[in-house]
């Protein structure tokens, strides 16, 4: 049987693999597959049927439904263009801090998880523990609503979800949802002195990224309402953060591209959004036909990402509490697959180590302290199933 290891030799193995969401993650998927069959611990996994990536999931203790869940993402970032000043794929000990890519979003949880499975397997327990691990959480939480369908026939349900991202051990028991939409404005090409004749993609474009503008002043110039008001900040947000299109200066733009991606306050329907947004490209749209008959918008859906409501008595946020300590009422702007693990019927928090601050930036980091924070965690949730 191969040795046990600790979370940071075992975050050290899950950094090496540049997982980036663009990437596959399959040789991360593998060296956890091997490592847990070295343990005892059978795993299994979900492949995406269109590229080469895998979620992998397992379960030790009895086998039976009550189980709590472990969640986690392998995928990512990129670093490309970032200013590191260490291998972003090493983790380095320096001034208290693991730095490393994905140190602190969120192998070094996936580390924490993997190392309480394996303690938890040894120990015994006479409650159940699972982990699941996804894929391309980073570009929209698409991997984890097949993985956890996929659990479904192959593990006893689970109860509680855990969902590790950064909160600084914090129990967090709401988060905003989001939905996304790739838009592509075809227009009409003619040289920029007949302008008139023709429809400026990139133009016409910007009329719907500054309906995004006029939507985020009025609804921050609204009074919060109920749970809105807990959040930072207390409203849905519209953003379109890349845009491009355009062939020479002097030509009118054929082609222009954005996405547009919402954070809907949980309370706010998405699908109402998406129909507001819906309508405005409609209303642009026309503008441009009556120029150019042969002109659209094309609008396809990106992402869709539930919020995770707080729940009344939820067994989840319980849990946590009961370990962490901590009663205070946590919110987060961020997005999880903690929504999804929700609506598949499971109570679902988001309790993991680290600060969101860190997470996507040059020279990400865990601070040792936190890393410790979240091993005792582990420690306690692993003893607390064993009685």
């Amino acid at each position: 049987m191969t040795d046990r290891l600790t979370p940071l030799e075992i975050m050290r193995q899950l950094v090496a693999f540049p997982t980036v969401s663009r990437d596959t993650n399959l040789p991360l998927v593998d060296w956890v597959e091997e490592y847990l069959a070295a343990q005892g611990v059978t795993a299994h996994r979900y492949t995406d049927p269109d590229q080469p990536k895998a979620a992998l999931f397992a379960h030790v203790g009895p086998w039976e439904e009550g189980a709590v869940v472990l969640s986690g993402h392998t995928d990512v970032v990129p670093v490309d263009g970032q200013p590191w000043d260490t291998d972003p794929f090493e983790v380095v000990e320096k001034n208290g801090r693991y730095f490393g890519r994905g140190t602190c979003d969120m192998k070094g949880f996936d580390a924490l998880a993997i190392w309480a499975l394996v303690e938890a397997h040894h120990a015994g327990v006479k409650r159940p523990l699972q982990i699941a691990l996804s894929y391309d959480e980073e570009i929209g939480c698409t991997g984890a609503p097949p993985m956890i369908e996929a659990m479904q026939p192959v593990l006893p349900k689970g109860s509680a979800a855990i969902i590790g991202e950064p909160s600084g051990m914090r129990p967090v028991s709401g988060h905003k949802g989001g939905c996304g939409f790739d838009t592509h404005v075809q227009g009409f090409e003619v040289h920029s002195s007949l302008m008139d004749r023709g429809v400026n993609a990139v133009m016409y474009g910007a009329k719907l990224v500054d309906w995004a503008n006029r939507m985020n002043a009025a609804n921050q110039a609204d009074e919060p309402q109920d749970i809105a008001a807990l959040f930072d900040p207390p409203f849905t947000t519209v953003h379109v953060g890349m845009i491009s299109g355009g062939t020479a200066h002097n030509i009118t733009a054929k082609d222009c591209h954005f996405a547009m991606d919402f954070r809907v306050v949980p309370g706010e329907d998405k699908r109402a959004w998406e129909a507001r947004y819906r309508a405005r490209v409609a209303e642009v749209e026309a503008e441009m036909q009556a120029v150019v008959a042969d002109t659209r918008i094309a609008i396809t859906p990106r992402f869709d990402v539930p919020a995770l409501e707080p729940e009344v008595g939820g067994e989840a946020e319980a849990l946590v509490r009961g370990i962490t300590g901590d009663n205070a009422s946590h919110v987060v702007s961020y997005g999880t697959e903690a929504g999804q693990f929700q609506q598949a019927g499971y109570s679902a928090v988001i309790c993991g180590p680290g600060h969101i601050a860190q997470a996507h930036q040059p020279n990400e980091y865990i601070s040792v302290v936190e890393f410790e924070a979240g091993q005792d965690f582990m420690r306690r949730l692993v003893t607390r199933l064993g009685t």
